[in-house]
């Protein structure tokens, strides 16, 4: 039997959800793990952790839901169910019925990641979605003026008055040990998937969880940096792929093998709406690195639309799930 090749996508959030969607479509060829931050602290995530007081499931949830069946109608209806945001004007709105069933199944069987094996078999996954990490801890952000920001959902949405400049230092409020089963999928793993998505706050706040950058140094796969799109205001402002790449390497310790880059142009209407929010496509400044450069024309035509009762802010310009996969799929 042929032995099938490992791929270990590090992130959380829609831009995780965008390339283990694209990567589903190839579940019989390559083994698939998500690795998923247990930070967030926004939205309906932050407030059940809050009041129940166990690890974030948001990431989870999105990384389950991409991963999930979608053989027939019942697979369909339970993916679209795991998906739903309540609205209403009651105290359940703004809750995503996953994170409610997460929560859940927690309380029934104990431990968090009991809950998403349940969920796994629930869902059909195909594939495995360990936490980096099973403490419960904050991100701490220091930046150039010396301030510090507590807690993601401050960091990827700052208040009027909150630092805006470069963040110096990025660590957790206590410190967070690695999940052995995070770190032996790093090892094991054939090609090690870094991004899209929030730099510091969705792919860095994985790096920062202590075991993280020894496991992936050790790593023998092929590391990839997938780069964003757009800038994001409070996190790379000015930033370009050069920048973004630097600090995966310093909070990694390692630089990535390849980058990939969008290369196609952008819809205008939609850079108009995020430059008047100021934020601008990542500059693609990449001669002299050292590390390979894949160019593609990676962005989704398809347009994204804000779902009732969810209060985050969203990315309006995202990859193309299939092509993305496939050039991923190519560095194997």
């Amino acid at each position: 039997m042929t032995h099938k090749k490992r791929i270990v996508v590090v992130g959380g959030g829609t831009g995780t959800y965008t390339v283990l969607t694209g990567l589903k479509k190839y579940a019989d060829q390559v083994d698939i793990t998500a690795i998923v931050a247990m930070t967030d602290s926004g939205g309906s995530t932050g407030r059940l952790r809050d009041e129940f007081g166990y690890l974030p499931v948001g990431d989870v949830r999105m990384a389950l839901a991409a991963l999930a069946s979608e053989g027939d109608e019942h697979d369909a209806l339970i993916r679209k169910l795991f998906l739903h945001r309540f609205s209403t004007d009651g105290t359940v709105s703004g809750h995503n019925f996953g994170n409610l069933f997460l929560m859940a199944l927690t309380d029934i069987l104990g431990t968090e990641e009991e809950a998403i094996t349940a969920a796994s078999r629930v869902l059909r996954v195909c594939g495995t979605v360990p936490p980096v990490t099973k403490k419960k801890v904050d991100l701490v952000a220091e930046y150039a003026d010396g301030r510090h920001i507590i807690g993601e959902h401050e960091i990827d949405e700052p208040h009027q008055g909150a630092p805006t400049g470069k963040i110096t230092r990025l660590g957790t409020t206590l410190e967070a040990t690695l999940n052995t089963r995070a770190r032996a999928a790093l090892l094991e793993a054939d090609l090690i998937v870094l991004g899209p998505g929030d730099l510091y706050t969705s792919v860095l706040a994985n790096c920062v969880v202590d075991g993280f950058k020894e496991a992936i140094q050790e790593s023998k796969g092929t590391m990839v940096y997938v780069a964003n799109l757009m800038t994001k205001v409070g996190q790379t402002s000015g930033m370009g792929v050069r920048s973004h790449v630097e600090e995966i390497a310093k909070y990694s310790g390692r630089m990535p093998d390849v980058v990939v880059v969008n290369d196609a142009v952008l819809p205008e209407e939609m850079l108009r709406r995020y430059a008047a929010d100021g934020e601008y496509p990542v500059l693609i400044d990449c001669e002299g690195l050292s590390c390979s450069v894949v160019k593609k024309g990676l962005c989704s035509t398809e347009g994204i639309t804000r779902k009732k009762g969810d209060t985050l802010k969203r990315s309006l310009i995202r990859h193309d799930s299939g092509a993305l996969a496939q050039v991923l799929m190519e560095l194997l």
